[in-house]
């Protein structure tokens, strides 16, 4: 399901004019500033082994000597229900156009033996179907099918390709989410390399990689997110020293994962249902199972949704300078910049490039809160003492 990473790029491709008024409207919305030294230290803790058992949960396409080829993406279990709905909605249009052309021939039928029938119901019901119909799909070509595009009619799935030997990454993704890139291994940043860049501890999110706008040319970051959801910190840390020693060290003395075939095979579409939840389910209740069990039948529904989605797309194909690169006698493939994209894309990318910029040096420390109160002075203090004696020794005389 593509749909996180289309609005990812629209983001980086808002026009500014209507991101100041969503702004001016929100005031509330404040943008979070990033400083050198938060991308340095980022840098580091990536560089660092941080488990003992790489493992990789996959997907995984392709792995071999110099090639590690992943599925990634954000949602990949909810893929299904856009699939649900607009196969709905071409049903819907479809069968009201199967009736409005039932009542056509029927009026035709009487056009050409006319003998006195009446015909105004016909004609009523066949006008009110057809414009249902036509009505419906024409809604749904000019407003629908882009978001049908997101799980149907495009690349079965967004693949990310690791190549250690020529030390790049390369993401395949469709034109509406920022096409094809090639980036440097050299500045990616990971959430599994440290727990403080896990969200909510890693729970239900995979794994996210992050190249800041110095390493990408396109003067924006790149993000994504690989493999499957997790249930814990722990499974995000095995993933990215998977892909960590693979790019920095070689295969040896990696397990080798099993590899996932292309073909949409039905339990690739089931099984996503149930990524990173896991560690909820053993620790739900008793009460909680059986709620679950007895909404099975949605999973089962998203899962045929899903399974729709994977037979209604085709295997996504790379570049033949990427499938080729690190060969002997190769050329590499060039990273991409901002002249890779559209003139007017690459307009709106420097109008919004300040928004992922960096701030130089340090970030400033926070500065601790000072008391609102003055300290009270030792006359004050003294004086205190005293009225609280001379209560004490009056309340003392009078109970005598």
């Amino acid at each position: 399901m593509y749909f996180f990473e289309w609005l990812t790029w629209l983001a980086y491709i808002d026009p500014k004019a209507e991101r100041e008024a969503f702004e001016k409207q929100h005031k509330k919305t404040k943008r979070k500033i990033a400083y050198e030294s938060d991308d340095q230290e980022m840098f580091e803790a990536a560089k660092r082994s941080i488990s003992i058992t790489p493992r990789s949960r996959g997907p995984v396409y392709t792995f071999n000597e110099h090639i590690l080829e992943m599925r990634y993406g954000m949602w990949e279990d909810k893929r299904g229900l856009i699939s649900l709905l607009s196969l709905a909605l071409i049903m819907y249009s479809l069968i009201n156009m199967a009736i409005a052309l039932e009542d056509i021939k029927i009026l035709v039928s009487l056009s050409l033996n006319y003998k006195g029938e009446s015909y105004g119901g016909t004609l009523l019901t066949g006008f009110v179907f057809l414009t249902l119909g036509v009505g419906t799909l024409w809604l749904y070509l000019k407003f629908g099918l882009r978001f049908t595009r997101f799980e149907m009619f495009t690349s079965r799935h967004l693949l990310i390709r690791f190549n250690r030997i020529t030390q790049q990454v390369y993401l395949h993704r469709p034109p509406y989410c920022g096409g094809i890139v090639t980036l440097p291994w050299h500045g990616v940043t990971s959430s599994g390399s440290d727990k403080k860049y896990a969200t909510a501890a890693g729970v239900g999110l995979p794994l996210e990689l992050l190249w800041p706008p110095s390493f990408t040319g396109t003067l924006h970051p790149e993000l994504v997110h690989v493999g499957k959801a997790s249930n814990n910190f722990a499974e995000q840390q095995s993933e990215w020293e998977f892909i960590r020693r693979f790019m920095d060290e070689g295969p040896e003395g990696l397990p080798r994962p099993s590899i996932t075939s292309h073909f949409p095979w039905p339990w690739q579409a089931f099984t996503p249902q149930f990524e990173g939840l896991t560690h909820y389910f053993r620790k739900s209740s008793r009460i909680t199972k059986l709620g679950l069990a007895l909404i099975s039948p949605a999973f089962l529904i998203i899962g045929t949704g899903h399974w729709l989605s994977l037979m209604l797309c085709w295997k996504p194909r790379w570049p033949r300078i990427i499938r080729e690169a690190g060969l002997p006698g190769k050329p590499v493939p060039p990273l991409t910049t901002l002249d890779d994209y559209p003139p007017a894309i690459q307009a709106r990318l420097r109008e919004n490039a300040y928004l992922w910029a960096t701030r130089p040096g340090k970030r400033p420390q926070r500065k601790k809160r000072t008391p609102t109160r003055k300290p009270k002075t030792e006359i004050a203090t003294a004086c205190l003492q005293n009225d609280i004696s001379g209560e004490t020794h009056r309340a003392d005389g009078s109970s005598g």
